[in-house]
């Protein structure tokens, strides 16, 4: 595993001849252009790669990180990675995925002052405030920090249903579907959510937006 600097050209060299050597092709076909299936907003958390875990390829995911795997609506490089990713690469499936043992979580559970994270903190915060009844009936912290993980994700995909441009999309009639998923570092697995959304019979009246003279129902 590269340490130091100058060992990531190495290690970049010894990837790119192991590519080649599987397809001699390999860079050329990937150069020509992407057409991902799949937006990812995940954490910035390094031991939580895209690519990596869901067994894809370079080309497969387009992919946005931030701490704590955040919807928010004044963030205007998720909002424009989400625009690019629906209404130019066309992807139908965006992906909320979260992981067990975040740190942008475990702080948020806590009073103590990181510096200027504590702005971004703050959002989720308001899930914690959200789901406060269910999360201090949760008596074991590591369980109740697991569940706030859980919870962060089901909100962050709902506010993606709240933009512009996912609601646009269904307007047009476009097969899209936003999900939620929670990764363990601790065995590697994938857990579905089960809050996948296809359309906005589920948002609630005060989130449709009136598209061309019409309210999206």
């Amino acid at each position: 595993m590269p340490q130091h600097y100058n060992d990531i050209f190495t290690a970049n060299k010894q990837w790119v001849q192991s590519k080649l050597g599987e397809d001699e092709q390999y860079f050329e076909k990937l150069s020509k252009g992407q057409k991902p299936p799949f937006l990812w907003i995940g954490c910035s958390d390094s031991r939580v790669p895209a690519n990596e875990i869901t067994g894809t390829a370079p080309g497969e995911v387009f992919v946005h990180r931030n701490i704590a795997n955040m919807v928010i609506h004044t963030d205007m490089s998720m909002l424009s990675v989400l625009d690019y990713a629906v209404n130019v690469l066309e992807v139908r499936h965006v992906i909320v995925c979260g992981h067990y043992g975040c740190g942008g979580v475990l702080a948020a559970m806590g009073q103590k002052q990181f510096g200027l994270i504590d702005n971004w903190l703050r959002h989720i915060k308001d899930v914690y405030r959200l789901h406060h009844e269910e999360l201090d009936a949760i008596e074991d912290e590591s369980k109740r920090a697991d569940r706030l993980v859980e919870l962060n994700v089901q909100e962050q995909v709902f506010d993606l249903t709240k933009t512009t441009i996912i609601q646009n999309a269904w307007a047009q009639g476009r097969f899209l579907q936003v999900h939620g998923l929670v990764y363990s570092i601790a065995n590697g697995i994938l857990k579905d959510l089960n809050v996948t959304v296809g359309d906005n019979s589920e948002i609630e009246g005060v989130y449709k937006l009136q598209i061309k003279n019409k309210i999206l129902v």
